[in-house]
């Protein structure tokens, strides 16, 4: 993901706004910026690759400051180019910006309209244009980044820094994680408490929907509201670490609550806000004539890709095979003569996959890797290498790199449904615009994590628990029920709903707590029905569903309500409160959670 470093100091800064983007260069980035305040205007230096490419530059053309910000970047809207790099600027405003700006499309379309000029293909330079502009209409420079942040619609980590007031950094968070480094006579800002360690080790972390004005050595924090507010310091050991935790208890719960960035940041490489449509030819799957699809993965990828046979049977009219990759070779299948195979992996060298890919590549078949490792082996060898843009994923768990992995499978799913001629121009862009939405459609869905701490507490009280879904939510229900085996060590089944009556409803008895996933869709009166079968056998029944679900089911049942969205959209939502609930379970049950027992993060061996 972006990475972003802010300063507001007494000392020149340049220096150490490239020593902190090197401290988040592991999480990925293909440009680079700073911006600083230098006698009274805003300098920039920006570089296309690594950080050693900003530092030749700066060196040729030297700029520096007591105030500054910095950022890498990892290319969302927008090639990763020098112009789309940031800081991005507008007047005497110079912002940098981590996540997606869902509305930035009207935004620059009614700021045009004023005579404001864009330069750049991304959905941040809105942000820079957005507060010159309240600040030109006569706002103060605090009340315009106030009113900037209530018109941005997304997930967004800002930081900004005025040529007008330059002993000020502003910066505001809303699903993507900011912190502010203390000391005695400087503020610091950075992603991450790993940018700041070299400078302070004491931190605040920024909550969702805060913003804060920045000095020398004071900082000023207000909530959603505006109300002032007060964040408890904390000593920070990332100099100690590898990789932060940034205020959580665990990387797990870290990476849960990255996941508006990173699935919009990998949703932005497959689909334009811009133009609703692709960001890339569908013709390149080269699918549009393909008469089967196989779909092979291990653990969770595995249901990430049973999700999707969904999707591209429904939008595509392609037939898929949902395969487990240490099954695939040994039942000596049949190959696709005409189609191509899909190997989903995080890390892009599970041992299993990587065989069953090379297994089709003997056999002539064409090979698309979906992996979060560029550099993986699955990713060198296949025939087409689709990136998702998760970021480094430090739990054993996988969460981020799952729906990631959705995100990217459900935009191949609609381009192939392009290519092949099963979705109008019109069709897609409403698809598109349903994808776009799902950054804030998480933030919004993580409201629910009291509720899921509550029924997470219940479950420790038991051995089993069974997970029901029907349709893309059967593959969630049997993921959910991984996830609680894999770091709370309880029993847990993940069954389609409508296989209730075929064996496992003889399991349930009073008490037995049954976690059901049914947003409302065309099953959803079906599922209920099974609902109604466990409840009559004193089954605890829990509904995850969304404000329509809720009020078919009526009272009868415990329900836990999710944001409405477009049914391409539902599962990519949906996994958020089911990872939340085995993640509150295994704090509860006392688990390792980031370490489960017997687990490795990469199965390198069969």
């Amino acid at each position: 993901m972006c990475g972003i470093v802010g300063i507001a100091g007494t000392a020149p800064t340049s220096e150490r706004l490239i020593e902190g983007l090197r401290r988040l260069e592991y999480r990925g980035y293909d440009s680079a910026g700073i911006a600083v305040i230098q006698d009274g205007s805003v300098q920039r230096c920006r570089a296309e690759g690594k950080i050693r490419n900003l530092d030749n530059a700066l060196r040729d053309n030297p700029i520096d400051g007591v105030t500054g910000i910095a950022h890498t970047r990892w290319a969302t809207h927008g090639r990763p180019t020098t112009d789309n790099a940031h800081p991005h600027t507008s007047g005497n405003v110079a912002i940098v910006h981590n996540g997606i700006i869902e509305n930035f499309k009207d935004l620059r379309d009614d700021l045009s309209a004023k005579g404001h000029v864009f330069v750049t293909e991304t959905d941040s330079e809105v942000i820079a244009h957005l507060i010159d502009h309240h600040i030109q209409a006569g706002l103060s420079h605090d009340k315009a980044f106030a009113k900037t942040l209530s018109e941005l619609r997304g997930a967004y980590g800002v930081a900004a820094i005025f040529a007008d007031k330059p002993d000020t950094v502003m910066a505001a968070r809303q699903g993507s994680p900011l912190a502010v480094g203390l000391a005695e006579d400087e503020t610091f800002i950075g992603s991450d408490s790993m940018a700041l360690a070299p400078f302070t080790r004491q931190i605040v972390y920024l909550e969702e929907g805060d913003w804060c004005i920045a000095t020398p050595g004071d900082v000023r924090i207000f909530d959603a509201s505006g109300k002032p507010a007060n964040r408890e310091v904390v000593i920070s050991t990332a100099a100690a670490e590898l990789v932060d935790k940034a205020g959580c208890r665990h990387f797990m719960e870290k990476e849960i609550h990255e996941q508006p960035e990173s699935v919009g940041r990998t949703l932005s490489q497959y689909i334009s806000a811009v133009d609703e449509s692709f960001a890339f030819q569908p013709g390149e799957l080269g699918l549009s004539k393909a008469d089967r699809l196989i779909s092979v993965a291990c653990g969770t990828a595995f249901y990430a890709g049973a999700t999707a046979k969904y999707w591209f049977e429904r939008y595509a009219g392609l037939a898929v095979e949902a395969d487990i990759a240490s099954e695939y070779r040994y039942r000596q299948p049949v190959m696709p003569q005409h189609g191509a195979a899909i190997f989903i992996s995080q890390s892009g060298e599970t041992a299993d996959t990587l065989a069953a890919l090379r297994h089709c590549k003997q056999n002539g078949v064409r090979t698309i890797g979906v992996v979060n490792v560029p550099e993986s082996s699955i990713a060198r060898e296949a025939d087409l290498h689709l990136r998702t843009l998760a970021g480094p994923e430090i739990g054993v768990a996988s969460t981020k790199a799952y729906t990631a992995q959705l995100s990217a499978l459900a935009c191949i799913a609609l381009a192939a449904a392009s290519s092949r001629g099963k979705m109008t121009k019109e069709e897609t862009a409403e698809k598109v615009r349903a994808l776009l939405e799902v950054p804030r459609l998480i933030n919004e869905v993580m409201l629910v994590e009291p509720q899921i701490e509550e029924l997470a507490r219940a479950l420790t009280h038991h051995t089993d628990v069974l997970y029901l879904g029907r349709g893309q939510f059967f593959p969630l229900a049997m993921e959910g029920a991984l996830k609680l085996k894999e770091i709370a060590y309880i029993h847990a089944e993940g069954y389609a709903a409508g296989e209730l009556k075929h064996g496992p409803i003889a399991l349930i008895e009073d008490g037995t707590p049954v976690i059901v996933i049914a947003p409302w869709d065309e099953l959803f009166e079906k599922t209920i029905s099974n609902v109604q079968e466990v409840a009559a056998r004193g089954a605890d029944v829990t509904l995850f569903t969304d404000p329509r679900g809720a009020k078919e089911a009526g009272d009868s049942v415990r329900t836990i309500i999710i944001p409405e969205c477009d049914p391409i959209a539902q599962a990519i939502v949906a996994a958020i409160p089911i990872q939340l609930l085995a993640y509150h379970t295994a704090v509860l049950m006392g688990t390792d959670v980031d370490q489960p027992r017997n687990l490795a993060k990469s199965v390198t061996v069969e």
